[in-house]
């Protein structure tokens, strides 16, 4: 895979950020996880959300539907937090509008292969009524982005007449099914160094969601030529939140329900070759399988340079070391170590502190953990957002010494995934 480095110099005027006087060079730069939080991309739940039906729970990855209203109180209050920290939130959405809003060969480009992955033929009566109700949309871009995202039914595309047999024997409603998990944004690529992993995601009703990802990091004056050290057309799904850098040299990927072994190597391979990453070692952790455990940032996340929320200290992990071998090629050693010991042994540490979901207690571990109670945002060195349902779990938190801000989550909780799932960091102060 060619790894694609960014042309800074031809993009210099666009790649500033500007956050109370500071000057940030590089658009992408995350070499931790608690480092001081500086840019943020969030999905603000839209219709989508709504959209679900009892019947499309388990193909769209859903327990249940938002009470759309409430979940963006709740979501606006999770951005509102981020902001009074300082930390700059840019939105999925605002960016694709600009992205086909800067040239039409692009937006024409986007609405085929947008149309083509939701499942319609190029070339078939069926595609040309998509297409046609692409174009219906006039003036501000993000009106038609928030749409598609959304869902669009047969129902609403240009009447033709010419009969497709596709909508006529479907038994479902939608042309462009909805996309409820986009409020999860950590899961569509990863931020690593400066650059991305783009992933091929697990469940086919994912996958369109990486398509917004590859227009604005191909595209976005503020974002092309960004490297990447995985692609969406690869075989092997990789999801974000399976993600984790622990150190600037070390990075934790998990092995999970998400994530398959093969994607983990390749992404091992990509980034050895890449001369100005500091990263030596890869490490794939094995987790369980399971609804509530379906990511590595499920299972922990890390708050500091020895500090973790863990859902569990009784579970043993599997771990594997990959380091670089050759040109081209990695040496694996599984390696067996307890949670705690593997920590210390990665991060070089004496002491660890894991705080464990629930606070360990068999009954509010189990309900805390199902409601993400380890899944915690760090926006800096021991300070962190969460869930304000999981109680025993952030008491747990304040009693370890570590800031926590609490956002409403009655109705954000019940897509089964916390602040750290529902945000991407584009930027991070780097750590001592």
């Amino acid at each position: 895979m060619k790894i694609y480095s960014t042309n800074y110099n031809k993009f210099k005027k666009q790649n500033i950020i500007k956050n109370k006087g500071l000057k940030i060079k590089h658009m992408i730069k995350v070499k931790s996880e608690y480092g001081k939080l500086k840019r943020v991309l969030l999905h603000r739940p839209g219709v989508e959300t709504s959209n679900l039906t009892p019947s499309t729970f388990e193909k769209l990855l859903f327990d249940d539907a938002y009470f759309l209203p409430q979940a963006q109180k709740e979501h606006d209050a999770f951005a509102a937090v981020l902001k009074e920290a300082g930390v700059e939130v840019v939105y999925l959405e605002d960016l694709i509008a600009e992205v086909i809003s800067d040239d039409e060969s692009i937006k024409e480009a986007f609405f085929e292969e947008f149309i083509v992955e939701a499942g319609i033929s190029k070339g078939t009566n069926l595609y040309d009524r998509a297409w046609k109700y692409l174009t219906t949309f006039k003036g501000d871009n993000k009106d038609l982005i928030v749409k598609i995202m959304g869902g669009v039914r047969y129902s609403e595309l240009p009447v033709s007449t010419s009969t497709s047999l596709v909508e006529l024997a479907s038994p479902d409603i939608w042309a462009f099914e909805p996309l409820p998990n986009l409020v999860f944004t950590r899961d569509p690529f990863a931020t690593v160094e400066n650059g991305i992993t783009l992933h091929h995601m697990a469940n086919p009703t994912r996958q369109r969601e990486t398509l917004f990802a590859k227009y604005i990091f191909d595209h976005h004056p503020d974002m092309i030529g960004t490297k990447r050290y995985y692609e969406r057309d690869l075989d092997n799904s990789i999801e974000g939140g399976d993600v984790m850098i622990l150190s600037d040299t070390k990075i934790a990927v998990g092995i999970s329900m998400r994530t398959e072994p093969q994607a983990v190597e390749e992404f091992a391979k990509n980034i050895f070759k890449d001369s100005e990453s500091k990263v030596d070692t890869v490490w794939a952790v094995n987790i369980p399988k399971g609804r509530q455990w379906m990511h590595l940032d499920t299972v922990f996340t890390q708050i500091d340079k020895a500090t973790f929320s863990v859902f569990s200290l009784d579970y043993n992990f599997d771990f594997y070391k990959i380091t670089k071998a050759s040109e081209g090629e990695v040496k694996i050693e599984k390696v067996n170590l307890s949670l705690e010991e593997w920590v210390k042994k990665v991060l070089n540490l004496e002491t660890v502190k894991l705080i464990v979901t629930g606070d360990g207690d068999p009954v509010y571990s189990e309900i805390e953990q199902w409601n993400d109670g380890s899944n915690v945002l760090a926006i800096a060195p021991n300070e962190v957002i969460v869930y304000d349902r999981n109680v025993v779990s952030n008491k747990a938190l304040r009693d370890a010494g570590v800031k926590v801000h609490e956002i409403p989550s009655y109705e954000l909780s019940r897509g089964r995934g916390g602040p750290r799932c529902m945000s991407m960091p584009l930027f991070r102060d780097d750590v001592q």
